[in-house]
């Protein structure tokens, strides 16, 4: 029986905000141990992100009776990693004010030009690798997780 209560929408804004809590304490520990330096502290948080979407979508469809549209699926995916990259985005904001030092932990936070990374510049490109990071795990994870019975648009051309 499906759960009408549970839509796309709501259901990726609570994976979302699961998924940031993670993401966040996993920043914490990669602080507080002073593993931030290495920039492939930063890879973990894409596997972080991944699960979060793929247990977003997997609720979803259980929640609809294995019957989940493509679109609902894929909409769940990408609320979900939009909400947790603002959140982990705010967060950074606020553990900058706190601890000044943190862009300069980061030794090869620099662009092109050389200049310093500035905390907008940080939360921007926090939001864009994880809404960009969740729309792909968003699309492949919806080839999985699509209905059996999923016919593809016809007559597009």
């Amino acid at each position: 029986m499906a759960d009408a209560r549970i839509t796309a929408e709501n259901n990726g804004f609570r994976y979302g905000l699961l998924t940031a809590a993670v993401l966040i304490v996993y920043t914490l520990i990669a602080v507080l141990a002073d593993f931030f330096r290495n920039m492939s502290a930063g890879a973990l948080d894409l596997v972080i992100l991944a699960v979060g979407v793929i247990l977003a979508i997997m609720n979803l469809k259980r929640a609809k009776d294995d019957r989940l549209p493509y679109l609902q699926g894929f909409g769940t995916g990408i609320i979900t990693a939009m909400v947790a990259s603002i959140a982990l985005g705010f967060f950074f904001i606020i553990l900058s004010v706190i601890k000044p030092d943190i862009l300069q932990q980061l030794t090869r936070a620099r662009d092109l030009f050389g200049s310093d990374l500035s905390v907008v510049i940080a939360f921007l490109a926090i939001i864009l690798m994880g809404s960009m990071g969740g729309m792909i795990i968003s699309l492949v994870a919806m080839q999985y997780f699509k209905s059996p019975d999923h016919k593809p648009m016809e007559g597009v051309e």
